[in-house]
């Protein structure tokens, strides 16, 4: 998953929202650095990023991409599936879409110390650029992909990987609708282990 999925999935609880955010950033050990609250979010999305690259239902939407994207194929998905969270949103959520992602932005800056340098260097991008709500269609993930190659290791062509989203628009969809409540089953049970065996 994307920004806004990891984002979302971490419960509104603040701190672990902020590691989850990070989460890519830190790498290794360097988590041990941060306080308990960002610390589980890093380890959350680490634990988010693993349920879904060995997801059966993820590896069917990998199959519609072209194979020149291989390896990047997953981060592709991501991203759309932040598209369909955004298309999909009142299902998950109670809270508006604009309203939830300037909340974000609004803790993100007033954490901003907290951050590792990556992050620190294209956070203010992210929020002038109103990077989260692009998400919401095919025009803004396409943006989206194309900054992606620009500042990762995402190949440049990958902004073309729009053509697939739109020849395969209902696939994706359904394939995201079917994915996400199992991704938000076994978040809950990561934030709330005494919940197992009930």
């Amino acid at each position: 998953m994307n920004f806004l999925a990891h984002i979302f999935l971490s419960g509104g609880e603040n701190d672990i929202m902020l590691g989850n955010f990070m989460g890519d950033y830190v790498k290794g050990k360097d988590y041990q650095k941060y306080p308990d609250g960002i610390r589980k979010g890093i380890i959350l999305h680490r634990a988010i990023d693993s349920f879904t690259d060995t997801h059966p239902v993820v590896h069917r939407s990998k199959t519609h991409l072209n194979a020149r994207y291989h390896k990047f194929s997953g981060i592709i998905v991501d991203i759309f599936y932040d598209h369909f969270l955004c298309v999909e949103w009142e299902r998950y959520a109670n809270v508006p879409l604009q309203e939830y992602i300037h909340n974000f932005y609004r803790l993100a800056a007033d954490n901003f110390s907290k951050f590792p340098p990556l992050v620190k260097r294209f956070l203010p991008f992210f929020i002038i650029n109103n990077w989260l709500e692009s998400y919401q269609t095919v025009e803004g993930i396409e943006s989206v992909l194309y900054r992606m190659s620009q500042r990762t290791s995402l190949p440049g062509e990958a902004q073309y990987a729009i053509h697939e989203l739109v020849r395969e628009y209902d696939s994706f969809r359904q394939e995201f609708l079917e994915f996400f409540p199992s991704l938000q089953s076994y978040v809950e049970l990561r934030l709330n282990p005494e919940k197992a065996g009930s």
